[in-house]
């Protein structure tokens, strides 16, 4: 079970994670992103940072022409997290609609040019919506954790294989993730 209120205090980490998936722009780089989004006891710390390390050692130019090549022209790392389960099937037109119900429900207007599944925006909308005390947020929140876990735990593996800094903002995120769940009550409690 998702922890709300956990996920609530982690909308600064899926901020940086939003603007780190998104096309690089050199503020993205600044020093100061990071050490506002996390500190040394965060559980993502850790493999974000090896992130960050391992960007410092591209140019700018360099960086545009990894995200490009490794997220626009490799199927394995897309960022669309119901691609590699469903592909073109019918059942992911289905989740794309559930996941734009949910964003809208929450006050996000979907751009129309963008499809719900498009990792950084979901890192986006938990970043930017507001639902502590919505009673509609457990389950709406845990099936968008859902995707996003089943869809980044192939991106990571992809990630990982390619030998890519982006596999440790990945890694990031699903320690992110970790953090946000909740064991299970026993009934006597």
């Amino acid at each position: 079970m998702i922890d709300l209120q956990k996920l609530y205090e982690e909308k600064q980490a899926f901020g940086f994670f939003a603007y780190q998936l998104s096309y690089p722009e050199k503020l993205s780089y600044h020093p100061s992103v990071m050490e506002e989004s996390f500190d040394s006891s965060h559980p993502a710390y850790p493999a974000v940072k090896a992130y960050w390390d391992q960007m410092y050692t591209y140019s700018f130019d360099e960086i545009q022409e990894m995200y490009t090549s490794t997220f626009d022209f490799q199927k394995e790392t897309t960022l669309f997290m119901t691609f590699v389960k469903y592909e073109d099937a019918k059942e992911r037109g289905q989740m794309l609609a559930r996941l734009k119900v949910l964003y809208e429900m929450f006050g996000l207007n979907m751009p129309d040019s963008e499809l719900s599944d498009f990792l950084p925006l979901m890192c986006e909308f938990i970043y930017a919506a507001e639902w502590l005390g919505d009673p509609r947020a457990q389950q709406s929140f845990s099936m968008l954790l859902a995707v996003m876990e089943d869809g980044t735990y192939h991106l990571m593996k992809a990630l990982e294989k390619h030998n890519s800094p982006y596999f440790h903002l990945i890694k990031g995120m699903r320690e992110t993730f970790k953090s946000c769940i909740r064991q299970e009550e026993t009934a006597n409690d």
